[in-house]
């Protein structure tokens, strides 16, 4: 059997009956299930419908998501996130190039390096190298000014952990930056590169190895290896293209508000609800968050 759902942005809640019954009506869906009202519901299928990405673009047009999945096992065991535009708004190293005047520069690489049109390693260490001289009490005025959760983010991780999950955050950005959102959403480890500062400015060169796209594949094996995990039982989040190869492995490889280029390689892809999209996917009715 293979489950259907259907989540809508939570702010606007625009997820009809009528959108529902229809879809599982063409389907012929088991009983349509509400997992919140007109935000997310689910039903059952006995096979993927040939018209899977049809119906998807159509539903895109309405401003909502349609996940397909095999119901078995959908509940997983272990998350591991990125950090930056994933369980954040932002991406660090943009803000603080923004405090350093070179903002505009950095975004630009920054981008390119999501969309996978640039090396991430090489683009780490160039966007590092405009940092160069910044003070190092910087990083704490971004995090007090400027650092926003992704909507969605503490349920995901308190409910996920209170039904034995294990939670990972794992990033190409900064340890200064993970460990604040680590610690403030719940998290049970963290890893991400350092920025190193010598006489309390930033050095301008990335500390080594950097942590990357395969290093987020490590951080998959190692931690499942550690909890005796399946790959089926670990969900994985991301946006960008360093992110794709956790994504690929994870049992479900969630792209989260995802660059196109990432998204159009993942089978699940939220462009519209929040993190709590991710719960929703595994069953879990609003009544059920932490």
């Amino acid at each position: 059997m293979f489950t259907a759902t259907l989540i809508a942005d939570p702010k606007e809640a625009n997820l009809d009956q009528a959108t529902l019954d229809a879809l599982c009506g063409a389907w012929g869906g088991g009983d349509a299930r509400w997992l919140n009202p007109n935000v997310a519901a689910e039903f059952s299928v006995e096979q993927v419908p040939s018209n899977r990405w049809e119906a998807w673009e159509g539903l895109q047009g309405l401003g909502v998501d349609l996940v397909v999945q095999p119901s078995e096992g959908r509940r997983k065991q272990m998350l591991l996130a990125d950090m930056d535009s994933t369980m954040i708004q932002q991406e660090c190293i943009d803000e603080l190039a923004d405090v350093a005047g070179v903002g505009e520069r950095v975004k630009e690489i920054t981008a390119r390096a999501m969309n996978g049109e640039l090396d991430f390693e090489g683009a780490l260490t160039e966007r590092v190298g405009l940092l160069k001289g910044l003070p190092e009490g910087v990083i704490a005025r971004v995090i007090e000014e400027r650092i926003t959760f992704m909507p969605g983010g503490h349920d995901l991780i308190a409910t996920m952990k209170a039904n034995g999950a294990y939670c990972a955050l794992v990033s190409g950005g900064f340890t200064a930056f993970t460990g604040y959102v680590a610690e403030t959403l719940g998290f049970d480890e963290n890893r991400a590169n350092l920025l190193l500062v010598e006489e309390g400015k930033l050095t301008g060169v990335p500390s080594q190895p950097i942590l990357g796209r395969e290093a987020k594949v490590q951080a998959l094996l190692e931690i499942s290896e550690m909890l005796k995990l399946d790959h089926a039982q670990v969900m994985a989040v991301g946006d960008g293209a360093n992110d794709l190869g956790m994504l690929k492995l994870a049992g479900a490889g969630v792209a989260l508000h995802a660059k196109p280029s990432v998204a159009a390689e993942c089978d699940i892809r939220i462009n519209f609800g929040d993190l709590s999209a991710l719960l929703y996917i595994q069953g879990y009715a609003v009544e059920d968050f932490a």
